[in-house]
């Protein structure tokens, strides 16, 4: 019993069937109250009509008329219910259905309930006593025996409604409970081998739309999340190990060698030199990390703010324009049309971020384009009033198979094969944009790459 209190299905329907029987209890109490008063009323208006017109006839035309229509009325109306009595002043009957003075009604005028001794038993009856002039009393009553059967008809049925809807609530509670267990039991299992590993399993569906598959489709769609996470998390600890060791195995190796054969002092700098820019490498592609870390985790929403794009990317072609130059290349920045540098594509976010991002795209750009390439760089306005940022080159671009996965932490296509880089650039930029709410997408500029940054206005 402990445990089925502690069921919420059970507390709940237990619940509503108190509120629906107290609810029902209170109607038909209403109902009761209401039948009763109406039948006391239309009892006392019957005894009074009838009590008045005998004292009609009695003031008019004596005792003898009195006695006369209280006979008529026994003998005529053939009413069963109706009781007549007229006794002098010692209570001695004189006329009426009432053989002797009824025990319980005093000798005070006044509204009395009695018990009526009858040849079938016992009956209750409502009594009017009124005083005539010369001493009489007059008696006139009204069985209400049958309305106290209805009374306690509708008594009974209330306490028998009340064991039923408990009994009802009861099974009913039961019922809901091994329904919405079977439910949580289905969940309780597939997320306790969720806990012990294996991020695979989903929730399960009956394809109902009803709460339940509501909240299993919401956490189906935050565990296909977090597998996603966690899997890029494995790939990328996987691809740290392997990207870092052959640095840090020939960082180990140079720093052996120079311990075991010193070297003359110019060699022995310039093999320290050698090795701090392998640890400046590695400290790079830790910083790249930290950075994606940071993104990923929210943190850098607390800096959102408006900004201008176009100012943005001015200040990143302004830093590549000379580097592009310096690598032989053509570079091109194209502001807003109309605009000047881009004023007026304001979006929300991080300015700092935005141009990490952008910059990102432009060194890939410069990075990869061949000697006499094209490298450029341009901002326009969204027809919904967002911006996008595109960039383009002339460098080998990137393979249709290896799109899908050129935001995956550290990897490295076909082409950046002899290229110094960590493989973050593009992973950076797609953490950007997610935490932007942007879209990044991918086109061939044949030859080369073309890159697409949408923002959302600000």
């Amino acid at each position: 019993m402990f445990r089925l209190w502690q069921s919420t299905a059970f507390r709940i329907t237990l619940g509503y069937t108190l509120v629906f029987l107290l609810s029902f209890q209170v109607l038909l109490g209403f109902l009761w109250w209401r039948t009763a008063a109406t039948l006391d009323r239309e009892i006392e208006a019957v005894m009074a009509a009838d009590a008045q017109a005998v004292i009609d006839l009695y003031d008019t035309s004596g005792l003898r008329s009195a006695v006369v229509a209280i006979k008529e009325r026994l003998d005529v109306a053939g009413d069963r219910l109706a009781l007549y009595g007229l006794a002098d002043r010692d209570l001695d009957p004189i006329v009426g259905n009432l053989t002797r003075w009824p025990q319980g009604v005093g000798a005070e005028p006044g509204t009395y309930e009695i018990t009526l001794p009858t040849p079938l038993g016992d009956r209750t009856a409502r009594i009017l006593h009124l005083w005539l002039g010369g001493g009489y009393h007059l008696l006139v009553g009204r069985d209400i025996q049958d309305r106290l059967a209805l009374r306690r008809l509708i008594y009974d049925g209330l306490i028998w409604s009340a064991v039923l809807a408990v009994g009802l609530a009861a099974a009913g509670g039961l019922l809901m409970r091994l329904a919405v267990f079977r439910r949580v039991d289905a969940i309780t299992r597939t997320t306790a081998a969720i806990v012990h590993g294996d991020l695979s399993q989903r929730l399960p569906t009956r394809r109902a739309a009803d709460e339940f598959d509501q909240l299993a489709g919401t956490i189906n769609d935050m565990l296909q999340q977090i597998q996603v996470l966690v899997g890029g998390v494995q790939n990328a600890s996987n691809a740290v190990a392997h990207d870092l060791r052959t640095p840090l195995t020939e960082l180990r190796g140079r720093l052996e060698g120079l311990l075991r054969a010193p070297r003359p002092i110019a060699d022995t700098r310039a093999e320290v030199a050698e090795a701090v820019a392998d640890l400046d490498r590695l400290i790079g592609v830790f910083n790249a990390l930290l950075r994606l870390a940071e993104i990923d985790s929210g943190t850098r929403l607390a800096g959102f703010r408006a900004v201008d794009l176009g100012a943005v990317a001015a200040e990143v072609a302004e830093v590549y324009e000379a580097v592009a130059e310096d690598r032989g290349l053509r570079f091109a920045f194209t502001p807003v049309e109309g605009a000047g540098e881009g004023a007026g594509v304001m979006v929300t976010g991080d300015p700092f971020l935005l141009a990490q991002a952008v910059g990102n795209l432009v060194d890939n750009a410069v990075k990869f384009s061949p000697p006499g390439g094209r490298v450029g760089l341009a901002v326009s306005r969204a027809a919904d009033g967002g911006g996008t940022v595109t960039v383009t080159d002339d460098g080998p671009g990137i393979p249709e198979d290896e799109k899908p996965h050129v935001t995956e932490r550290f990897f490295r296509g076909t082409a950046t094969a002899g290229t110094a880089g960590t493989g973050l650039g593009l992973a950076t930029v797609a953490a950007v944009m997610r935490l932007h709410g942007g879209t990044m997408d991918l086109a061939d500029n044949g030859p080369g790459l073309v890159v697409r940054l949408g923002f959302k206005a600000g």
